[in-house]
């Protein structure tokens, strides 16, 4: 019996993993790779030749591209403040994270609030006498701004995520090491880059690769700022299976997801390798 404990706590969590995710990628998978009982390629060349497909997936790349960098760098700021205050740390913590609480498509309602045409930037701008009838700043005419609206709603909301985790990074390195590079003449941008970046790996890589995934995974906040005019890849999934009901290309587009989500994965992990000697 002791020797079978372990296997037994383990017993749910893995149940849940295997009904929960395992079955369910299965069955996507098979759907992707099978039409009309037969199995076949037709749903992902018919995904492929879809005029939205290009456009959708490099939409997903310039967002992901765009936004997880910014966050990254706003993250490591903002944890680094937290750290070093000695009051108040927790008061700012919680106003740095009060975007966690708030939904994917709350954000996008609430920034779409701003950029809409009866808005709060159009009322701004026509009080203070800028404009002298509203502007339609989400209309197709105006990609850019649909974009610009987009990285602004996904790094207000989602960088507390990366800088949870980071703070909880910096809080495991010993403070020694940063004294001691002080005592040799280190200035304060030395002992980031050299002492603490190096020090933070683990934790950066477990905060890039979930901003990753989540940043290919982006839908509620495009369709509420763009609908479809700003096509990306969780968007058309959500298209072709319910409103085209084509199941086996959504899943197609499901599989695309996965397949880039891994292959970044595996880039962050090569670039952020940390050798077990070097873990604290």
């Amino acid at each position: 019996m002791p020797r079978a404990l372990p296997y037994l706590l383990l017993l749910p969590a893995t149940l849940f993993l295997v009904v929960f995710f395992l079955y369910p990628f299965v069955n996507v998978a098979w759907d992707s790779v099978t039409r009309g009982g037969e199995m076949t390629l037709a749903n992902y060349q018919r995904m492929a030749s879809h005029w939205k497909f290009p456009t959708a997936f490099w939409n997903t790349l310039l967002l992901a591209g765009i936004v997880v960098p910014i966050q990254l760098a706003m993250a490591l700021t903002m944890a680094s403040i937290v750290t070093k205050l000695q009051k108040g740390r927790s008061t700012l913590l919680y106003i740095f994270a009060i975007p966690l609480g708030i939904s994917d498509l709350a954000a996008g309602l609430i920034w779409l609030a701003i950029f809409e045409q009866s808005g709060f930037l159009n009322s701004m701008l026509y009080g203070l006498g800028v404009i002298e009838r509203p502007i339609l700043f989400l209309s197709y005419q105006n990609t850019w701004v649909i974009l610009l609206a987009i990285v602004l709603a996904e790094v207000w909301r989602a960088t507390a995520i990366m800088m949870v985790i980071l703070v909880a990074g910096m809080g495991l390195i010993p403070k020694e090491y940063g004294e001691a590079a002080e005592v040799f003449g280190a200035s304060r941008w030395q002992r980031f880059t050299r002492v603490t970046l190096p020090m933070l790996k683990p934790s950066l890589q477990t905060a890039l690769i979930l901003r990753v995934i989540l940043a290919f995974e982006v839908f509620a906040v495009v369709v509420a700022l763009g609908g479809t005019q700003f096509p990306v890849l969780m968007s058309e999934t959500y298209q072709w299976q319910f409103t085209m009901q084509d199941r086996g290309v959504a899943a197609a587009y499901a599989m695309v997801i996965l397949g880039i989500s891994v292959a970044f994965t595996l880039v962050i992990l090569r670039l952020l390798h940390v050798p077990k000697e070097a873990r604290i």
